[in-house]
C-alpha cells in the first residue's frame, strides 16, 4: 500500500484524498488551517458549476467531472449539485460556448429576453443569452466533507516539503503553492463576492462573457442562505496568502451595480461579502505534474472548483502511476 501525504486540505486535496483512496492508497491530509477555513479558496456554501465554456477541453473535462459528482452522491447519499441551469450571458454571439455544446450533442437553447426574464434576468438589447440545463452550483461545504469521508486533516504548517514523510506528496497547497514550489508559475490574488437577498426559486447561475477575452467577466449564482453570490473575475489585487484582508469596497459596489442591471427581482443592496484567494496561472490552465516524489496540483485559476472529481482523479493517477 503506497503512503500518500497531501499538504492542502481545500477542495483539490480533499479530491485528491478521495480519488487515493479509491485506489487503495493509505492518506494523510496535513493542513495548516482547519477544515474549511476562510483564509484559502475553498470556502463557503456554493460554486458554480457548468458545462458551458468557449473551449472544448474545458467541456469535456466538466462532462467528465459531472460524472465524478454524481459518482460522489451516490457514494454519500448526499445532494452535491444544485443543477437550477446557467444563462451565459453575451454582447455578441461569436466565441460563446453554443459552438462547442452543439459539437458534443449538449443540450442547450439561445433565449429571448422575454424568457431570460422569465428566469429573473434581465437581457440588455442585441445581447446574446445561452441556455444550459445542466448547470448551477456545487455546494461547497458539502463537497469537501464528502470527498474527507471521515478521514482526519492533520493541522500542520509545512515549511519544506523535504519535512512531510510519504512515499509520494501531493502538493494541493493552494495560494501557498508558490511557497512550497517556488517554481510554480501562479499569481496569487484576494477576490471579493457579494451577497445579495433572493427570494423565491433558485436563481439560475450567470456567466457574463468578457467581450475580447471571451472568459467570464461578471458572475452570479444561487446562495443556500441569501439567494444570491455575485462576484467579478480576476478583478482583485495581488496578496500575500498569510496576510489576511477584507472585502474591496470598490469591487462590491462594481457588483451590486452590475446586479442591478442584470436581476431586477433582487435587491441590489449588499448583505454582505467576503474574500476568496485565486491562484491563477497566465492563461487560466491548471498544473498538474509529477517531480520525483512530489505531484504538483494547482488546479483553480479561479474557476477550478466545479472541476474536483477530474483533477483529484488525475492527481490519483500521477501518485500511483
Amino acid at each position: 500500500m503506497t503512503r500518500v501525504a497531501i499538504v492542502g486540505a481545500g477542495v483539490m486535496g480533499c479530491a485528491a484524498a478521495w480519488a487515493l483512496r479509491e485506489r487503495g492508497a493509505d492518506v494523510t491530509l496535513i493542513d495548516q488551517f482547519e477544515p474549511g477555513t476562510r483564509r484559502g479558496s475553498s470556502h463557503g456554501r456554493s460554486r458554480i458549476f457548468r458545462l458551458a465554456y468557449p473551449e472544448a477541453h474545458w467541456v469535456r473535462l466538466a462532462e467528465e467531472a459531472l460524472e465524478g459528482w454524481r459518482e460522489l452522491e451516490r457514494q454519500t447519499g448526499e445532494r452535491l449539485l444544485g443543477l437550477h441551469g446557467l444563462i451565459e450571458l453575451a454582447a455578441r454571439r461569436e466565441g460563446t460556448s453554443r459552438e462547442v455544446l452543439a459539437a458534443r450533442a449538449i443540450d442547450h437553447r439561445e433565449l429571448t429576453a422575454g424568457e431570460a426574464r422569465a428566469h429573473g434576468v434581465l437581457l440588455p438589447d442585441g445581447w446574446s443569452a445561452l441556455w444550459q440545463p445542466d448547470a448551477g452550483i456545487v455546494h461547497a461545504d458539502l463537497a469537501l466533507a464528502a470527498f474527507r469521508g471521515g478521514l482526519p486533516v492533520v493541522i500542520r504548517r509545512i515549511e519544506s516539503l523535504d519535512d512531510v514523510e510519504a512515499e509520494v506528496v501531493v502538493v494541493t497547497a493552494g495560494a501557498w503553492i508558490a511557497k512550497l514550489v517556488p517554481d510554480v508559475p501562479v499569481r496569487v490574488t484576494r477576490e471579493t463576492v457579494a451577497y445579495f437577498a433572493a427570494r423565491g426559486a433558485p436563481l439560475p447561475s450567470v456567466v457574463e462573457l468578457d467581450d475580447e477575452t471571451r472568459h467570464h467577466a461578471l458572475y452570479a449564482l444561487h446562495d443556500p442562505v441569501h439567494g444570491l453570490k455575485a462576484g467579478a473575475h480576476h478583478a482583485g489585487s495581488a496578496a500575500d496568502p498569510d496576510t489576511d484582508g477584507a472585502a474591496d469596497p470598490q469591487l462590491v459596489e462594481r457588483v451590486a451595480a452590475w446586479v442591478a442591471e442584470r436581476f431586477p427581482g433582487v435587491e441590489p443592496s449588499p448583505v454582505g461579502a467576503e474574500t476568496c484567494l485565486y491562484t491563477s496561472t497566465d492563461d487560466e490552465s491548471f498544473v498538474l505534474e509529477r517531480r520525483d516524489r512530489l505531484v504538483i496540483g494547482s488546479a483553480c485559476s479561479g474557476h477550478g472548483f466545479k472541476f474536483a472529481p477530474a483533477v483529484g482523479r488525475r492527481l490519483a493517477a500521477l501518485a500511483l502511476g
